[in-house]
Protein backbone atom coordinates (compact mmCIF):
# COMPACT_ATOMS: atom_id res chain seq x y z
CA UNK A 1 0.00 0.00 0.00
CA UNK A 2 2.94 2.29 0.84
CA UNK A 3 4.09 2.18 -2.65
CA UNK A 4 0.64 2.72 -4.33
CA UNK A 5 0.67 5.98 -1.66
CA UNK A 6 3.30 6.94 -3.09
CA UNK A 7 3.14 6.89 -6.75
CA UNK A 8 -0.46 8.48 -6.00
CA UNK A 9 1.62 11.63 -4.77
CA UNK A 10 4.21 11.79 -7.59
CA UNK A 11 1.34 11.85 -10.30
CA UNK A 12 -0.11 15.05 -8.17
CA UNK A 13 3.08 16.46 -8.28
CA UNK A 14 3.15 16.04 -11.69
CA UNK A 15 -0.08 17.55 -12.37
CA UNK A 16 0.26 20.26 -10.28
CA UNK A 17 3.31 21.34 -12.38
CA UNK A 18 1.38 21.10 -15.35
CA UNK A 19 -1.50 23.34 -14.01
CA UNK A 20 0.90 25.90 -12.84
CA UNK A 21 2.40 26.14 -16.69
CA UNK A 22 -0.67 26.47 -18.07
CA UNK A 23 -2.30 29.00 -15.55
CA UNK A 24 -0.57 31.95 -16.89
CA UNK A 25 -1.66 31.50 -20.84
CA UNK A 26 -4.35 32.79 -22.31
CA UNK A 27 -7.62 30.80 -23.04
CA UNK A 28 -7.66 29.96 -26.55
CA UNK A 29 -10.73 31.44 -28.24
CA UNK A 30 -13.96 30.43 -28.82
CA UNK A 31 -14.34 28.60 -31.86
CA UNK A 32 -16.07 30.61 -34.72
CA UNK A 33 -19.51 29.88 -36.19
CA UNK A 34 -18.79 27.59 -39.41
CA UNK A 35 -18.98 29.91 -42.28
CA UNK A 36 -22.28 28.06 -44.74
CA UNK A 37 -21.81 28.64 -49.02
CA UNK A 38 -24.14 30.50 -50.60
CA UNK A 39 -26.92 29.82 -52.25
CA UNK A 40 -25.72 27.92 -55.34
CA UNK A 41 -27.95 30.02 -57.30
CA UNK A 42 -26.40 33.50 -56.81
CA UNK A 43 -22.90 32.08 -58.47
CA UNK A 44 -24.35 33.55 -61.81
CA UNK A 45 -24.04 37.30 -60.71
CA UNK A 46 -20.16 36.14 -60.66
CA UNK A 47 -20.11 35.98 -64.27
CA UNK A 48 -22.65 38.32 -65.60
CA UNK A 49 -23.17 41.77 -64.99
CA UNK A 50 -27.01 41.88 -64.15
CA UNK A 51 -29.43 41.31 -60.58
CA UNK A 52 -31.76 39.56 -58.44
CA UNK A 53 -35.54 40.53 -59.44
CA UNK A 54 -37.95 40.07 -57.11
CA UNK A 55 -41.41 39.81 -57.67
CA UNK A 56 -44.50 38.76 -56.32
CA UNK A 57 -44.10 35.41 -57.38
CA UNK A 58 -40.32 34.94 -56.19
CA UNK A 59 -36.77 35.78 -57.32
CA UNK A 60 -35.25 35.42 -60.89
CA UNK A 61 -32.26 36.40 -62.50
CA UNK A 62 -32.13 39.75 -65.35
CA UNK A 63 -29.09 40.73 -67.21
CA UNK A 64 -29.07 43.18 -70.22
CA UNK A 65 -26.91 43.86 -73.20
CA UNK A 66 -26.62 47.20 -75.29
CA UNK A 67 -25.36 46.78 -78.83
CA UNK A 68 -24.30 50.36 -79.49
CA UNK A 69 -25.45 52.30 -82.31
CA UNK A 70 -21.91 53.19 -83.87
CA UNK A 71 -21.50 49.35 -84.11
CA UNK A 72 -22.31 46.63 -86.51
CA UNK A 73 -23.04 43.34 -87.03
CA UNK A 74 -21.36 42.02 -89.91
CA UNK A 75 -22.73 44.24 -92.73
CA UNK A 76 -25.94 45.59 -90.99
CA UNK A 77 -25.05 48.68 -89.12
CA UNK A 78 -26.97 48.66 -86.07
CA UNK A 79 -27.35 52.57 -85.51
CA UNK A 80 -29.72 52.49 -88.70
CA UNK A 81 -32.36 50.55 -87.36
CA UNK A 82 -33.72 52.94 -85.42
CA UNK A 83 -34.27 54.60 -88.72
CA UNK A 84 -36.66 51.63 -90.21
CA UNK A 85 -39.67 53.44 -90.85
CA UNK A 86 -43.47 52.77 -89.07
CA UNK A 87 -44.69 50.88 -92.52
CA UNK A 88 -41.91 48.81 -92.88
CA UNK A 89 -43.74 45.58 -92.15
CA UNK A 90 -46.77 46.20 -93.92
CA UNK A 91 -46.47 44.62 -97.55
CA UNK A 92 -45.35 41.04 -95.31
CA UNK A 93 -47.86 41.96 -92.02
CA UNK A 94 -51.17 43.65 -92.42
CA UNK A 95 -51.30 43.64 -88.68
CA UNK A 96 -48.21 46.03 -88.53
CA UNK A 97 -50.42 49.04 -88.87
CA UNK A 98 -47.60 51.74 -89.32
CA UNK A 99 -46.63 50.55 -85.84
CA UNK A 100 -43.13 52.58 -85.09
CA UNK A 101 -39.97 50.32 -84.62
CA UNK A 102 -39.80 51.12 -81.13
CA UNK A 103 -42.79 49.12 -80.23
CA UNK A 104 -41.49 46.00 -82.02
CA UNK A 105 -40.01 43.47 -79.53
CA UNK A 106 -37.76 40.93 -80.91
CA UNK A 107 -38.12 37.57 -78.58
CA UNK A 108 -35.95 34.23 -78.47
CA UNK A 109 -35.95 31.35 -76.52
CA UNK A 110 -33.40 28.75 -74.86
CA UNK A 111 -35.57 25.71 -73.79
CA UNK A 112 -35.04 22.29 -71.82
CA UNK A 113 -35.92 20.79 -74.92
CA UNK A 114 -36.07 20.98 -78.66
CA UNK A 115 -39.21 19.16 -79.94
CA UNK A 116 -41.21 21.17 -77.59
CA UNK A 117 -44.49 19.98 -75.29
CA UNK A 118 -45.88 20.66 -71.74
CA UNK A 119 -42.72 19.22 -70.02
CA UNK A 120 -40.57 21.65 -71.84
CA UNK A 121 -39.49 24.86 -69.93
CA UNK A 122 -37.97 28.19 -71.67
CA UNK A 123 -35.26 28.65 -68.72
CA UNK A 124 -33.58 32.05 -70.77
CA UNK A 125 -35.84 34.08 -72.62
CA UNK A 126 -34.44 37.17 -74.42
CA UNK A 127 -36.39 40.40 -75.34
CA UNK A 128 -34.45 42.92 -78.03
CA UNK A 129 -35.61 46.38 -78.69
CA UNK A 130 -34.36 48.95 -81.01
CA UNK A 131 -33.60 52.85 -78.85
CA UNK A 132 -32.04 55.34 -79.44
CA UNK A 133 -28.53 54.45 -77.84
CA UNK A 134 -28.75 51.32 -79.78
CA UNK A 135 -29.99 47.82 -79.66
CA UNK A 136 -30.73 46.22 -76.12
CA UNK A 137 -31.24 42.42 -75.54
CA UNK A 138 -32.84 42.13 -72.08
CA UNK A 139 -32.63 38.27 -70.81
CA UNK A 140 -34.36 36.25 -68.29
CA UNK A 141 -32.57 33.76 -66.61
CA UNK A 142 -34.58 30.94 -64.09
CA UNK A 143 -31.85 29.84 -61.94
CA UNK A 144 -34.03 26.89 -60.63
CA UNK A 145 -37.67 25.38 -61.63
CA UNK A 146 -38.86 27.12 -58.79
CA UNK A 147 -38.06 30.57 -60.58
CA UNK A 148 -40.32 29.83 -63.48
CA UNK A 149 -43.67 32.33 -62.39
CA UNK A 150 -41.38 35.01 -61.52
CA UNK A 151 -39.66 34.73 -64.88
CA UNK A 152 -42.98 34.88 -67.07
CA UNK A 153 -45.02 37.68 -64.72
CA UNK A 154 -41.45 39.89 -65.04
CA UNK A 155 -41.34 39.12 -68.49
CA UNK A 156 -45.21 39.82 -69.07
CA UNK A 157 -44.61 43.62 -67.72
CA UNK A 158 -41.70 43.75 -69.86
CA UNK A 159 -43.81 43.64 -73.00
CA UNK A 160 -46.39 45.61 -71.93
CA UNK A 161 -44.87 48.71 -74.38
CA UNK A 162 -44.93 46.72 -77.51
CA UNK A 163 -47.32 46.20 -79.98
CA UNK A 164 -45.36 43.54 -82.54
CA UNK A 165 -43.89 40.69 -81.32
CA UNK A 166 -41.13 39.55 -83.63
CA UNK A 167 -39.91 36.03 -83.75
CA UNK A 168 -38.32 33.54 -85.79
CA UNK A 169 -40.24 30.18 -85.90
CA UNK A 170 -41.86 31.48 -83.17
CA UNK A 171 -45.70 31.24 -83.95
CA UNK A 172 -44.65 27.23 -84.23
CA UNK A 173 -42.45 27.05 -81.39
CA UNK A 174 -41.67 29.61 -79.05
CA UNK A 175 -44.71 31.39 -78.58
CA UNK A 176 -46.88 28.25 -77.87
CA UNK A 177 -44.04 27.12 -76.04
CA UNK A 178 -44.56 30.18 -73.33
CA UNK A 179 -48.14 30.06 -73.75
CA UNK A 180 -47.83 26.47 -72.33
CA UNK A 181 -45.75 27.56 -69.35
CA UNK A 182 -48.26 30.44 -68.65
CA UNK A 183 -51.07 28.44 -68.24
CA UNK A 184 -49.04 25.59 -66.67
CA UNK A 185 -48.11 28.47 -64.06
CA UNK A 186 -52.13 29.87 -63.79
CA UNK A 187 -50.99 33.32 -65.61
CA UNK A 188 -52.59 34.92 -68.79
CA UNK A 189 -50.19 34.99 -71.53
CA UNK A 190 -49.31 38.49 -72.56
CA UNK A 191 -49.25 37.60 -76.52
CA UNK A 192 -53.01 38.06 -77.27
CA UNK A 193 -52.68 42.02 -77.25
CA UNK A 194 -49.56 41.94 -79.69
CA UNK A 195 -49.16 41.31 -83.18
CA UNK A 196 -46.58 38.63 -84.29
CA UNK A 197 -44.59 38.54 -86.97
CA UNK A 198 -42.54 35.62 -87.72
CA UNK A 199 -40.27 36.38 -89.99
CA UNK A 200 -39.27 32.99 -91.15
CA UNK A 201 -41.64 33.25 -93.74
CA UNK A 202 -40.64 35.74 -95.76
CA UNK A 203 -36.88 34.96 -95.31
CA UNK A 204 -38.48 31.67 -96.91
CA UNK A 205 -39.88 33.25 -99.63
CA UNK A 206 -37.14 35.62 -100.29
CA UNK A 207 -33.99 32.92 -100.00
CA UNK A 208 -35.43 29.24 -99.96
CA UNK A 209 -34.30 29.14 -103.93
CA UNK A 210 -30.76 30.45 -103.08
CA UNK A 211 -29.76 28.97 -100.02
CA UNK A 212 -29.88 25.17 -99.08
CA UNK A 213 -31.33 26.08 -95.61
CA UNK A 214 -32.61 29.18 -93.92
CA UNK A 215 -31.84 28.64 -90.36
CA UNK A 216 -31.09 31.58 -88.55
CA UNK A 217 -27.59 31.04 -88.15
CA UNK A 218 -27.20 30.46 -91.61
CA UNK A 219 -28.65 33.68 -93.00
CA UNK A 220 -26.56 35.44 -90.80
CA UNK A 221 -23.26 33.92 -92.59
CA UNK A 222 -24.76 33.91 -95.85
CA UNK A 223 -26.53 37.33 -95.71
CA UNK A 224 -24.58 39.36 -92.87
CA UNK A 225 -21.28 37.99 -93.65
CA UNK A 226 -20.96 37.14 -89.86
CA UNK A 227 -18.86 34.02 -88.25
CA UNK A 228 -19.37 33.15 -84.74
CA UNK A 229 -16.40 31.74 -82.74
CA UNK A 230 -17.00 30.24 -79.72
CA UNK A 231 -20.79 29.99 -79.97
CA UNK A 232 -22.89 26.77 -78.45
CA UNK A 233 -24.50 24.86 -81.08
CA UNK A 234 -28.50 24.92 -80.14
CA UNK A 235 -28.85 21.22 -80.25
CA UNK A 236 -26.43 21.20 -76.80
CA UNK A 237 -28.15 24.25 -75.05
CA UNK A 238 -30.37 22.06 -72.99
CA UNK A 239 -27.80 19.64 -72.30
CA UNK A 240 -25.58 22.90 -70.58
CA UNK A 241 -28.66 24.14 -68.16
CA UNK A 242 -29.04 20.44 -67.20
CA UNK A 243 -25.18 20.45 -66.44
CA UNK A 244 -26.11 23.90 -64.44
CA UNK A 245 -29.04 22.47 -62.26
CA UNK A 246 -26.40 19.69 -61.29
CA UNK A 247 -22.79 21.72 -60.68
CA UNK A 248 -23.88 24.93 -60.41
CA UNK A 249 -21.48 25.64 -62.69
CA UNK A 250 -22.49 29.12 -63.88
CA UNK A 251 -19.59 29.99 -66.40
CA UNK A 252 -20.40 27.19 -68.83
CA UNK A 253 -23.66 29.09 -68.85
CA UNK A 254 -22.43 32.18 -70.48
CA UNK A 255 -22.09 31.03 -74.52
CA UNK A 256 -25.71 29.89 -73.89
CA UNK A 257 -26.20 33.79 -72.95
CA UNK A 258 -24.16 34.76 -75.89
CA UNK A 259 -25.83 32.68 -78.53
CA UNK A 260 -29.36 33.89 -77.08
CA UNK A 261 -28.34 37.66 -77.57
CA UNK A 262 -26.88 37.20 -80.88
CA UNK A 263 -29.74 35.43 -82.07
CA UNK A 264 -32.28 37.94 -81.47
CA UNK A 265 -29.29 40.67 -82.63
CA UNK A 266 -29.31 39.11 -86.39
CA UNK A 267 -33.15 38.62 -86.05
CA UNK A 268 -33.13 42.40 -85.66
CA UNK A 269 -31.04 43.06 -88.49
CA UNK A 270 -32.79 41.01 -91.09
CA UNK A 271 -36.02 42.46 -90.13
CA UNK A 272 -34.80 45.41 -91.75
CA UNK A 273 -33.39 43.66 -94.81
CA UNK A 274 -36.47 41.35 -95.52
CA UNK A 275 -39.46 43.47 -95.95
CA UNK A 276 -37.24 46.13 -97.53
CA UNK A 277 -37.70 43.48 -100.83
CA UNK A 278 -41.32 43.43 -100.63
CA UNK A 279 -42.00 46.51 -99.83
CA UNK A 280 -40.61 48.21 -103.76
CA UNK A 281 -40.05 45.14 -105.78
CA UNK A 282 -39.41 46.51 -108.81
CA UNK A 283 -36.67 48.48 -107.01
CA UNK A 284 -35.54 46.15 -104.18
CA UNK A 285 -31.53 45.66 -104.19
CA UNK A 286 -31.29 42.34 -105.36
CA UNK A 287 -28.27 41.21 -106.33
CA UNK A 288 -29.22 37.02 -106.82
CA UNK A 289 -31.30 35.78 -109.62
CA UNK A 290 -32.25 33.04 -107.09
CA UNK A 291 -33.39 36.16 -104.42
CA UNK A 292 -35.61 37.61 -107.60
CA UNK A 293 -37.23 34.17 -108.82
CA UNK A 294 -38.45 33.70 -104.98
CA UNK A 295 -39.96 37.66 -105.31
CA UNK A 296 -41.35 36.99 -108.07
CA UNK A 297 -43.32 34.21 -106.77
CA UNK A 298 -44.81 35.68 -103.36
CA UNK A 299 -45.68 38.58 -106.09
CA UNK A 300 -47.52 35.65 -108.44
CA UNK A 301 -49.44 34.56 -105.13
CA UNK A 302 -50.48 38.28 -104.44
CA UNK A 303 -51.84 38.83 -107.89
CA UNK A 304 -49.23 41.29 -108.92
CA UNK A 305 -48.74 39.32 -112.45
CA UNK A 306 -47.09 42.00 -114.35
CA UNK A 307 -44.90 42.52 -111.61
CA UNK A 308 -44.17 38.99 -111.32
CA UNK A 309 -43.18 38.77 -115.22
CA UNK A 310 -40.67 41.47 -114.81
CA UNK A 311 -38.77 40.02 -112.28
CA UNK A 312 -38.99 36.49 -113.44
CA UNK A 313 -37.23 37.69 -116.48
CA UNK A 314 -34.83 40.18 -114.24
CA UNK A 315 -33.92 36.85 -112.68
CA UNK A 316 -33.01 35.02 -116.19
CA UNK A 317 -30.78 38.19 -116.90
CA UNK A 318 -29.27 38.22 -113.42
CA UNK A 319 -28.36 34.04 -113.91
CA UNK A 320 -29.61 30.56 -112.56
CA UNK A 321 -28.74 27.43 -111.89
CA UNK A 322 -30.47 25.29 -114.62
CA UNK A 323 -33.21 23.20 -112.79
CA UNK A 324 -33.88 26.75 -111.06
CA UNK A 325 -34.20 28.44 -114.74
CA UNK A 326 -36.14 26.04 -116.20
CA UNK A 327 -39.12 26.44 -113.99
CA UNK A 328 -38.74 30.11 -114.09
CA UNK A 329 -38.29 29.99 -117.65
CA UNK A 330 -42.04 27.08 -117.09
CA UNK A 331 -43.75 30.25 -114.80
CA UNK A 332 -42.84 33.42 -117.38
CA UNK A 333 -44.40 31.41 -120.21
CA UNK A 334 -47.89 30.69 -117.96
CA UNK A 335 -48.02 34.58 -116.59
CA UNK A 336 -47.07 35.76 -120.69
CA UNK A 337 -50.46 33.37 -121.48
CA UNK A 338 -52.41 34.83 -118.73
CA UNK A 339 -51.75 38.31 -119.18
CA UNK A 340 -52.42 38.17 -123.20
CA UNK A 341 -48.80 38.00 -124.72
CA UNK A 342 -46.74 35.60 -126.50
CA UNK A 343 -45.72 32.70 -124.71
CA UNK A 344 -44.60 30.90 -128.47
CA UNK A 345 -40.69 31.68 -128.15
CA UNK A 346 -40.53 30.90 -124.25
CA UNK A 347 -42.20 27.15 -125.03
CA UNK A 348 -40.35 26.75 -127.92
CA UNK A 349 -36.94 27.55 -125.73
CA UNK A 350 -38.18 25.02 -123.31
CA UNK A 351 -39.33 22.18 -125.65
CA UNK A 352 -35.79 22.25 -127.73
CA UNK A 353 -33.96 21.45 -124.74
CA UNK A 354 -33.78 18.51 -122.27
CA UNK A 355 -35.42 19.64 -119.43
CA UNK A 356 -38.11 18.56 -116.20
CA UNK A 357 -41.08 21.21 -118.81
CA UNK A 358 -40.24 19.64 -121.85
CA UNK A 359 -43.26 17.52 -122.67
CA UNK A 360 -45.49 20.36 -120.82
CA UNK A 361 -43.72 22.93 -123.58
CA UNK A 362 -44.31 20.63 -126.36
CA UNK A 363 -48.00 20.08 -125.03
CA UNK A 364 -48.58 23.72 -125.05
CA UNK A 365 -47.32 24.70 -128.27
CA UNK A 366 -49.66 21.41 -129.88
CA UNK A 367 -52.93 23.13 -128.15
CA UNK A 368 -51.35 26.41 -129.42
CA UNK A 369 -51.51 25.52 -133.33
CA UNK A 370 -54.48 23.02 -133.06
CA UNK A 371 -56.88 25.93 -131.44
CA UNK A 372 -55.04 29.31 -132.44
CA UNK A 373 -53.45 28.50 -135.81
CA UNK A 374 -55.76 25.66 -136.66
CA UNK A 375 -52.96 24.03 -138.10
CA UNK A 376 -53.38 20.03 -136.64
CA UNK A 377 -50.93 18.56 -138.29
CA UNK A 378 -48.80 20.56 -136.83
CA UNK A 379 -50.14 20.07 -133.47
CA UNK A 380 -50.25 16.27 -134.09
CA UNK A 381 -46.37 16.47 -134.97
CA UNK A 382 -45.49 18.24 -131.52
CA UNK A 383 -47.48 15.60 -130.03
CA UNK A 384 -46.15 12.52 -131.05
CA UNK A 385 -42.37 14.67 -130.52
CA UNK A 386 -43.77 14.97 -126.62
CA UNK A 387 -44.64 10.92 -127.07
CA UNK A 388 -41.25 10.14 -127.50
CA UNK A 389 -40.61 11.41 -124.02
CA UNK A 390 -43.22 10.64 -121.97
CA UNK A 391 -46.31 8.53 -122.77
CA UNK A 392 -49.12 9.51 -121.29
CA UNK A 393 -52.92 8.78 -121.71
CA UNK A 394 -53.79 12.46 -122.39
CA UNK A 395 -51.20 12.64 -125.21
CA UNK A 396 -53.14 9.57 -127.00
CA UNK A 397 -56.05 11.13 -126.44
CA UNK A 398 -54.79 14.50 -128.17
CA UNK A 399 -52.95 12.14 -130.68
CA UNK A 400 -56.09 10.49 -131.68
CA UNK A 401 -58.64 13.23 -132.04
CA UNK A 402 -56.18 15.27 -134.24
CA UNK A 403 -55.65 12.28 -136.45
CA UNK A 404 -59.01 11.88 -136.81
CA UNK A 405 -59.51 15.79 -137.50
CA UNK A 406 -56.84 15.03 -140.22
CA UNK A 407 -58.59 12.10 -141.26
CA UNK A 408 -61.92 14.13 -141.86
CA UNK A 409 -60.08 16.71 -143.75
CA UNK A 410 -58.61 14.41 -146.18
Amino acid sequence: MGDLQQQLAELRTRIAKIDRKYASRPAPPEPAEPVLPRPAHQYVEEWLTGEEVETSFGRHFETEKLYERHRRHGSADIGSLADLPADLLDPIFEGAQDTPCAEWAFLDTETTGLSGGSGTCAFLVGVGRITPEGFRVRQFFMRDYAEEASLLDALTRHLEPFRVLITYNGRTFDQPLLETRYRLNRARPPFARMEHLDLLFGARRLWKLRFASCRLVDLENQILGVERHGDMPGALIPYVYFEYLRTRQAARMLPVFHHNSIDILTLACLTGIVPYAFKNPADAPLRHGAEMAGLARWLREAGETEQALKLFRRAIDAGLPDDLMFRTMWDIGMLERKLGGDAIPTWTDLASARNPFRVKALEELAKHHEHGEKNHARALELTCEALVYEDSADLRKREQRLRKKLIGRS
